[in-house]
């Protein structure tokens, strides 16, 4: 009773910032995402009477920080299918985990995918999504293919993510540029709930069903000035509220304004790009795929980043045939 799924990163583009229930991770509002076809977790899960307890390997070690919740999430698994059994669970990943590059995304909907499928569940992409986000938020829209909307809904069954354009409807390219693999001090988990004591978070909400109306509107026109002019402001408020937190989340490096400032020189050079960022000092940054070439070349110039990983559209996640062991 063995799978293996394949799940990708994604990065939101109109992002969900606080919750309405920490436990079934239901968020204050929905959301807008794009999968990344080149930042993804592989994880292989096997259920066997063999196993007297769980065993996880995280990255190659015996020992993580994430064992206990990723047991907690096969817990929910076994609960839905009616089975005792235990696992032996595998991941990794292609970039570095919990420094804000959407890890615990990819990360829970590999690990649903493949535990449902070892356990032979033959769920529908809306029941996946539903399991992944109790997991992980964000693993929800890690589910579905390309560009990706979360509803917030008010209950589980509402709470889902679905497919807006496949992967191949739009030829642009996120190119990451990493500032720091370092593991985040204080983790998304813990960071959205000091969402509310900003006194911007209220005012967000109330815009925020227009801005993905707006987003919306603009990846059917595939205006990608305007699109990008939207991620941008979007990545700034939610800075805004993290830095308006008591206490304040800072998770900007010095590097990551550097290189935010030197983006904007770009622009003004006629070299058309956009910023956005999840909670980390890294930074997405969005070009048209003809000027891809242009951006990299631009970006090794920069000092401060380690690593540049071109992505395009990614589709969700999905089992594969080759096994971790």
């Amino acid at each position: 009773m063995k799978a293996t799924a394949k799940a990708p990163a994604n990065i939101a583009l109109i992002k969900y910032w606080g919750k309405t229930d920490e436990i079934l991770r239901l968020p204050q509002n929905s959301s807008i995402s794009m999968n990344l076809d080149g930042l993804f977790t592989t994880t292989t899960v096997d259920f066997d009477e063999k196993y007297i307890s769980d065993e996880i390997i995280f990255n190659g070690e015996a020992k993580s920080k994430q064992a206990g919740r990723i047991i907690k999430h096969l817990d929910l698994i076994r609960k839905i299918a009616k089975t005792g059994l235990r696992a032996k669970v595998a991941t990794s990943n292609n970039f570095p985990a919990a420094s804000g590059i959407a890890s615990s995304a990819s990360g829970f909907a590999a690990l649903t995918v493949a535990a449902c499928g070892a356990l032979g569940m033959n769920l529908n992409e809306k029941e996946l999504s539903i399991i992944a986000r109790q997991g992980s938020g964000s693993a929800c829209r890690s589910i579905p293919d390309g560009f990706v909307e979360w509803h917030k809904g008010d209950t589980s069954e509402t709470s889902f993510a679905e497919s807006l354009h496949p992967a191949d409807y739009w030829d642009i390219i996120d190119i990451v540029a990493i500032i720091s693999d370092e593991e985040k001090a204080v983790s998304s988990t813990a960071g959205q709930t000091l969402a509310s004591a900003s006194r911007f978070f209220a005012p967000r909400l109330e815009n925020i069903e227009n801005k993905i109306r707006v987003i919306k509107k603009n990846l059917a026109n595939r205006d990608f000035r305007r699109f990008g002019e939207i991620i941008e402001a979007e990545a700034l408020e939610l800075q805004a509220i993290m830095m308006t937190s008591s206490p304040a989340l800072i998770y900007w490096q010095p590097k990551t304004l550097e290189i935010i400032k030197g983006i904007h020189k770009l622009r003004e050079q006629g070299l058309e790009a956009y910023f956005t960022e999840d909670a980390g000092p890294n930074l997405h940054i969005f070009v048209e795929n003809k000027n891809r070439s242009a951006l990299i070349d631009k970006l090794k110039g920069f000092e401060g980043i380690k690593r540049i990983i071109a992505c395009k559209p990614g589709s969700g996640t999905k089992q594969v045939d080759t096994h971790l062991f």
